[in-house]
């Protein structure tokens, strides 16, 4: 959960209804979440504003605990389906704590009359993504509503895991001089989904990167002599990397530069984002992973990023700077410098 106070007026909570804009990772999401969810759940360990919240054990490490809802459509998408991202996006969600996810849990929700074979093709997928990432489905829950008051299928997944001790990755930790990573290209899971919508054909297909990150973050971490070089990790998701960089500099009290030229995105999905008139900066990622590291571990972690399958076109691309306003700006490929603000709208509804 993200913490913002920044907001140009309060939700009106008498006469106000919940719209699009409150699911799509940007401002509004950040309002709702900080007005409502986090105030009224207050405590030390949702204060911390990460996807999981690290938890103390007694003993040695700490408890990692993340929790996610997934409702896209469709539900088939090109490289992917609900079942394979409910594990992935929550195995992630661990990940980024630097912990390794050990359980999972899974709830699902049915709409009554909802084709069997394609429930059992989800579960089925549900079951292999599992079974690949290493993290068992260990309890679960099942209800089914009455037509026409669901959407098919949505899955909600728990994931727990273990943190080693002594090691601190969160949306607090960026410091000024830090350089930022990503570890690929970035929109193809949100372009996969929308062309998908739209019933749009490109020349090179587009897939889904869903993937299960908690192997490469083990090695990312692996090829620092010190762990704690490694500030913030956080995935993309909903909101796509601009809106991750705005949470990340609000948490921190930072500012970011980046260089466009840099930022890894494949020709097709550019060009698709033109067709479709979408900013692949804020095109959802569900495969992909941003980093905040000491200018030191910068080199280390691009190479050990790129021996890994899913790290292969990681890049930095750009360095956090001292700003009282907290702004993530752009040197563009044109040679001007723009302002890359939280996603204001909801460009892609029922994404993840």
């Amino acid at each position: 959960m993200s913490i913002r106070k920044d907001y140009v007026r309060p939700i009106d909570f008498k006469q106000g209804r919940v719209d699009m804009t409150h699911g799509a990772g940007g401002r509004a999401s950040a309002q709702l979440i900080d007005e409502l969810f986090a105030r009224a759940f207050d405590n030390d360990y949702l204060r911390q504003g990460h996807d999981g919240a690290l938890l103390p054990l007694p003993g040695s490490g700490r408890l990692v605990v993340a929790t996610d809802g997934h409702v896209i459509s469709p539900l088939f998408f090109p490289g992917g389906d609900i079942g394979a991202l409910a594990v992935h996006g929550t195995v992630n969600d661990v990940a980024m704590s630097g912990a390794m996810p050990l359980y999972l849990t899974a709830s699902f929700i049915i709409e009554e009359g909802f084709a069997l074979a394609d429930l059992r093709r989800i579960v089925e997928s549900m079951a292999a993504a599992a079974r690949a990432a290493g993290v068992p489905i260990v309890t679960g829950d099942t209800k089914v509503v009455e037509q026409g008051k669901g959407d098919g299928v949505f899955i909600s997944t728990t994931g727990i895991g273990l943190a080693p001790p002594g090691l601190t990755i969160d949306g607090r930790q960026a410091r000024v001089g830090d350089a930022v990573l990503v570890s690929g290209t970035l929109g193809e899971h949100g372009v996969a989904v929308m062309s998908l919508r739209e019933s749009l054909e490109f020349e090179t297909a587009i897939v889904s990167d869903s993937a299960a990150l908690h192997t490469l973050v083990q090695a990312m971490l692996q090829a620092l002599p010190d762990p704690a070089l490694l500030h913030v990790l956080r995935d993309p998701t909903r909101g796509g990397l601009a809106s991750t960089l705005n949470e990340i500099t609000r948490q921190s009290q930072v500012g970011m530069l980046l260089r466009e030229a840099d930022i890894p995105v494949l020709p097709q999905v550019a060009a698709a984002c033109e067709l479709l008139g979408l900013d692949p900066l804020y095109v959802a990622n569900e495969g992909k992973l941003v980093a905040i590291c000491a200018p030191e571990a910068a080199e280390p972690l691009l190479a050990a990023m790129r021996a890994h399958p899913l790290g292969q076109g990681a890049q930095r691309i750009g360095t956090v700077i001292e700003d009282a306003n907290g702004f993530v700006q752009m040197d563009t490929r044109f040679g001007g410098r723009r302002v890359v603000d939280w996603l204001s709208g909801e460009q892609l509804p029922r994404i993840c």
